[in-house]
């Protein structure tokens, strides 16, 4: 296997950079370029040098950790060095010139770490989650991920499966012998029972964590020049909308995300919602409605007047707010009575609009509980696992037919983890990591 080498710091320039080689040559690089690393794995200053010209690129902090025991299970060898692009270009240059080295591609190193048991495939993607962490919430979930609670977890539970299969093999292969106990096929049934509910309460618990990962989503409905737009420029505190007195301005979807209390919240500005023959505009309303039908929550937005759409569009929406805008005017609304009132133009309203959003996103994205499923992958392997667990306590099954059931319930724990069928997910997961990680 190559030795595998890339900048895994941050971007250029910066004060100080990070280039990692990894591999079975990660040990000769360092000895040709800064010689021969601390064994204890202390940091030494060091000169580095292009071998062949001798010429010092840098000086810098040379760091060596031996195999197995790092992040990819490969010796592994850490560059400090002055975050200059000039810096980072030359010794990148020096190192990949070197036999068996190469460049890094997208999350190789991780890659190699799960490969080499050191991260289940559930953790790797919780790193990955981490990584692209915005919010305390979302930083909260991912480090937990990456720390091994969903692999711990679904390894618990699939120790006491294999428990339970063992329990009921021995009554199948070994039913005459005295150490058998009787009551054994009953206690693995009991136990598997006791797997199938909890995963259930899991499944129950709904997709919180997959929510926390992609944020509230939150659109912003009106008729034209409700104010839609300069709710959205308001609450994000910056010009992301365009604002004009012409109505149907805004044509396509525009996102804004926001921390809310550590919590992630995506705004969405929509087309002003109006009977149109502009098949531009009519396009644009129609991705309205269907970015609202899909939304966790709708601020229907209602200007003083008559002009508004009725809450009865959005009657069936689980959570709708109407939000009566330009307050300041004095004006009454005509058709609807709006829960709230905001006026962007007095700067009125607008805190308690946020109040409420952070409170509906600490709600519905799950108050900082630990969640066992943050994706759509998990999801489907813990209702194949249930699946196959309640059928192996159907009534009057053979012991041979359980066995069966559960060896497949094993199998889609061993997919959530990565044990098996790993290979079909990887590409979809390490493609989103940086080089370098």
């Amino acid at each position: 296997m190559d030795t595998v080498v890339a900048l895994s710091s941050g971007a250029l320039p910066a004060g100080i950079a990070v280039v990692r080689a990894s591999g079975p040559v990660a040990w000769d690089l360092a000895r040709a370029v800064a010689g021969e690393p601390d064994p204890a794995r202390r940091a030494s200053l060091r000169p580095f040098r292009d071998p062949g010209s001798g010429e010092t690129i840098d000086r810098g902090l040379l760091l060596g950790f031996r195999g197995p025991n790092t992040v990819t299970g490969e010796d592994l060898v850490e560059f400090h060095c002055h975050g200059g692009p000039a810096v980072v270009r030359a010794l990148l240059r020096v190192l990949t010139k070197r036999p068996n080295a190469r460049l890094a591609e997208p999350g190789e190193f991780t890659r190699r770490g799960f490969l080499n048991g050191r991260l289940d495939l559930a953790a790797v993607e919780g790193l990955g989650d981490l990584i692209s962490a915005e919010t305390e919430a979302q930083r909260r979930q991912a480090l937990r991920q990456s720390g091994g609670f969903i692999g711990g977890r679904v390894e618990r539970w699939r120790g006491r499966l294999v428990r339970a299969q063992a329990g009921l093999e021995s009554t199948l292969d070994f039913s005459d012998e005295e150490d058998v106990p009787d009551d054994a096929d009953r206690a693995a049934l009991e136990e598997i029972g006791g797997i199938a509910d909890e995963i259930a309460v899991e499944l129950v618990r709904g997709d919180r964590g997959e929510r926390l990962r992609r944020g509230l989503e939150v659109a912003i409905l009106g008729p034209p020049n409700a104010g839609k737009s300069s709710l959205l420029n308001a609450l994000a505190r910056r010009d992301v909308a365009i604002v004009t007195s012409i109505p149907g301005t805004t044509r396509d979807v525009l996102e804004v995300d926001l921390d809310l209390g550590g919590y992630p919240v995506r705004l969405l500005d929509t087309a002003g919602l109006r009977e149109t023959d502009d098949p531009v505009e009519s396009e644009g309303i129609r991705r309205a409605h269907a970015r609202a039908a899909a939304a966790d929550v709708v601020l229907l937005l209602v200007p003083p007047g008559d002009a508004c759409v009725s809450r009865e569009t959005f009657a069936g929406h689980p959570e709708l707010i109407v939000v009566g805008t330009k307050s300041d005017l004095g004006t009454p609304y005509a058709n609807e009575a709006p829960e709230m009132m905001v006026s962007v133009l007095a700067d009125n309203g607008l805190s308690p609009l946020l109040i409420r959003l952070e409170q509906l996103a600490a709600d519905q994205l799950g108050g900082g509980e630990d969640v066992l499923i943050t994706r759509e992958r998990h999801r489907v392997a813990l209702m194949d696992a249930e699946r196959e667990l309640w059928s192996a306590l159907a009534d009057g099954l053979p012991t041979e037919a359980r066995a069966e059931h559960l060896r497949r319930a094993a199998v889609a724990f061993g997919r959530l983890t990565g044990r098996i069928d790993a290979e079909e997910v990887l590409g979809a997961i390490f493609s989103t990591f940086c080089i370098g990680k």
